[in-house]
């Protein structure tokens, strides 16, 4: 059974370098990685929010949620 995580970014430079790290060392075969542009897709801040993101580059994992490095808070983007 592969692992849901979900990585939230808004497209910065931090964002996009975070992204290019976890799609390197996250193997497909067990992790189903779903990547979400919140600058591109604004409705999906409310589930992030609701799953704990407060800045992105962030991925939830499970019921974790791993804020990576600092890109950009969560409420610049609303």
């Amino acid at each position: 059974m592969k692992t849901k995580a979900t990585f939230y970014h808004a497209g910065c430079p931090v964002c996009v370098s975070a992204e290019q790290s976890l799609t390197t060392v996250l193997d497909p075969e067990k992790v189903d990685l779903e990547i979400i542009h919140l600058g591109e897709q604004p409705g999906r801040i409310e589930n992030a929010e609701s799953a704990g993101v407060e800045s992105v580059p962030a991925l939830v994992w499970g019921a974790d949620t791993l804020h990576i490095n600092f890109g950009a808070a969560l409420a610049d983007l609303k």
